[in-house]
């Protein structure tokens, strides 16, 4: 066990130097120390040099013994009909002696293989490609209803319109999701707030195929969207986890292909089974829930948990069996769990981030180009199979130009990874995750207007297939960077910004679906897609404006500074 020091303080009082969140992705910023990705610094902090976080609690005072309890606690007894419990009900010997911090397990220095950061890169490997994989599904779910819309509407005897809400309400339920499942991996840790709720969400899926009704449906792909969320919203911190900043970069890369595959691929495949007379819609939720399902099981066997405080409470619950010292505990045991504090982190903090000028515009510049990539959902297929007379299925195959575009953005990210190391010198320096952002900026911005005006049948039919490419290849870069930017910037509060990210990004991804088709009858594709161009026109000065006066901004911010 790694030996913790006590550091006196100015009162003269012994205070451990120690955080109870993980410092790259939690919000729990210790107090007079700058948060450093570079490994050494890290196992410095958490040897020796950390400062101790006092976890508040909402109390009320007990007017029998003037003693507090939390106020949850207080209405608890009321429903039950009993005495509240307060500290003086309870008493012993010894209780006004504390433990102390050799009482505390730690990892076992820089090299303790215990430590996900110390994991084999096989593990590493493994880890960052089951997480990802799991990510793919959600997302596929997300998409694969989408071909089968026309004959939900038919089956139903709704308009297309409404029975594209079948599509909206699952991205809907991913953007209120994160709001509960990111506070409980910091609560309960990564695997225990992933593979439970993604077993829901199968449940939903297979639900959803087996509706009777329209209602059913629509509240069944709700939930599946809420509990497949779960896996979206915590594999950025499995990637904290598991790789210090000079190789975030590229798992962030992998992770991020995972999240294009699903929209990418699942489209195609559902249009192939909704063209299967014996198969039709009801099979684009079996054989989401099917795979799904697979890869949950390979989750079960191969996954272990990362999140280092949980760990560790892992450790101390053995070591105590093993020694027959029962006080010794993890620091993440003494942590009182207040509901109130984590409403603050992932409801309260998240709203006040997106008050920052930084926050607000990478924020929503993410989203924007996340809506896009669900726009195309209705988009493709209204150009290949109503303006071009295609069949439904060769209609779905361009989705696969996003994902060509998306992957060569993930080859300019990693470039830029390796840029970014060499003159980051093992320093933070958020405005070097933007170059990429920048390029793609254009990308995405030309890719919309190539794809609008050729969109017409006397155009051949590789104009907008190209044009859809360079949409996806923009895609990945802005909404890579953006998000590498957030996390850099805020890297103390860096699990609100995440969450600030995830929740507006799925607002526009629900809703952008919904206005396609009404937007194009009406004033037709290529002035349809130019108003969505010419939004992205405004949003190009974004990274460059934060690469040049970013680092004067983040000074001036209270949460960046």
């Amino acid at each position: 066990m790694a030996a913790i020091a006590p550091v006196s303080n100015p009162a003269g009082h012994n205070a451990l130097v120690y955080t109870t969140t993980h410092p790259e992705h939690g919000d729990a910023k210790p107090n007079g120390l700058g948060i450093d990705d570079d490994h050494s610094s890290r196992v410095h902090r958490l040897r020796g040099s950390r400062v101790r976080t006092h976890r508040s609690t909402s109390f009320v005072t007990s007017t029998s013994s003037g003693s507090t309890i939390p106020r949850l606690e207080a209405v608890v007894a009321r429903v039950r009909s009993r005495p509240p419990i307060v500290p003086s009900n309870f008493t012993h010997e010894l209780e006004h002696q504390k433990t102390t911090v050799e009482d505390l397990v730690d990892f076992d220095g820089a090299d303790d293989p215990y430590w996900p950061i110390n994991w084999s890169r096989k593990k590493k490997i493994i880890t960052t490609a089951l997480y990802s994989s799991t990510t793919m599904t959600a997302s596929w779910a997300s998409s694969a209803f989408s071909p089968g819309t026309q004959q939900v509407a038919q089956h139903f005897g709704v308009s297309n319109q409404v029975a594209t809400l079948g599509t909206s309400l699952f991205l809907f339920g991913f953007g209120l999701g994160p709001l509960l499942w990111a506070p409980l991996s910091e609560v309960f840790g990564r695997k225990t707030s992933v593979l439970p709720p993604m077993l829901v969400a199968i449940c939903f899926d297979f639900a959803a195929g087996s509706a009777s009704d329209f209602q059913t449906l629509m509240i069944a792909r709700f939930f599946a969207g809420f509990f497949a969320s779960a896996p979206v919203t915590n594999t950025g911190g499995v990637l904290s986890d598991l790789f210090p900043a000079s190789q975030r970069g590229i798992a962030m890369a992998a992770y991020a292909m995972a999240v294009v595959l699903g929209p990418g691929l699942g489209p195609i495949v559902g249009a192939a089974l909704v063209a299967q007379p014996q198969l039709g819609w009801r099979w684009t939720e079996y054989f989401s829930g099917i795979l799904q399902i697979t890869v949950l099981i390979v989750d079960v066997i191969f996954i272990d948990e990362s999140y280092p405080p949980r760990l560790l409470v892992y450790k101390a619950r053995r070591l105590r069996h093993q020694s027959g010292n029962w006080a010794l505990h993890a620091k993440f045991e003494e942590w009182d769990i207040s509901i109130g504090e984590l409403a603050r982190k992932f409801l309260v903090r998240p709203i006040q981030l997106l008050t920052t000028p930084i926050c607000f515009l990478m924020a929503l510049y993410a989203s924007f180009c996340y809506g896009i990539l669900y726009m195309q959902l209705g988009a493709i297929p209204l150009i290949f199979e109503q303006h071009r007379g295609w069949r439904a299925v060769p209609a779905s195959v361009p989705f696969s130009s996003l994902l060509l575009g998306s992957f060569l953005g993930a080859v300019v990210n990693i470039y830029n990874q390796i840029i970014y190391n060499n003159k980051a010198a093992g320093k933070v320096a958020p405005e070097l995750r933007l170059p990429p952002m920048m390029l793609g900026s254009v990308f995405f911005s030309a890719g919309l207007f190539v794809t609008g005006w050729s969109a017409d049948p006397s155009y051949p039919w590789i104009a907008p297939v190209i044009g859809i490419a360079m949409t996806g290849f923009g895609f990945f870069t802005v909404f890579q960077a953006a998000l590498n930017y957030l996390v850099d910037t805020f890297s103390g509060y860096a699990a609100s910004a995440v969450a600030a990210n995830t929740f507006l990004r799925s607002c526009f991804a629900g809703a952008f679906p919904l206005v396609i088709a009404p937007l194009y009858n009406g004033v037709g594709i290529p002035w349809g897609t130019s108003i969505f161009g010419f939004f992205s026109i405004l949003m190009v000065p974004v990274p460059w404006i934060f690469y040049i006066f970013g680092e004067r901004i983040r000074k001036k911010g209270k949460w960046s500074r």
